[in-house]
């Protein structure tokens, strides 16, 4: 297989009030997708689920992350997700909780083997 990179993607998410370090990270992925439109499939001439989809994700606490639940945000392609150590967290000044902040890294390749009849 010849796993060529076409396409970078980065976004940031948040959980403001419920310290949902999952939800952070769906919020970071949606803001790398939903901003992009790509056709790469098409340009290429694959089909969307031919897509492989490398997913890195940064958040203080990478334990908290339920990757299964991201999963389901792909509506094409074949996802890998990881989880750092990244990200912040930020405690509110009056002590009410803590602020985090998601950030993730979208790449998108393609097998790209040629065609040898």
């Amino acid at each position: 297989m010849a796993k060529t990179r076409l396409v970078h993607q980065f976004g940031m998410g948040t959980s403001i009030r419920s310290l949902d370090y999952t939800e952070a990270c769906a919020r970071a992925i949606r803001d790398a997708l939903w901003h992009n439109s790509l056709n790469v499939a098409d340009a290429f001439g694959f089909p969307r689920d031919a897509m492989l989809i490398d997913v890195e994700l940064g958040v203080q606490q990478p334990e908290q992350v339920d990757i299964q639940a991201l999963l389901g945000i792909f509506p094409y392609g074949k996802p890998q997700i990881t989880v750092t150590k990244g990200g912040l967290d930020i405690d509110k000044p009056d002590g009410s909780g803590t602020c985090v902040i998601a950030n993730a890294a979208i790449i998108v390749s393609f097998d790209m083997e040629p065609n040898h009849d």
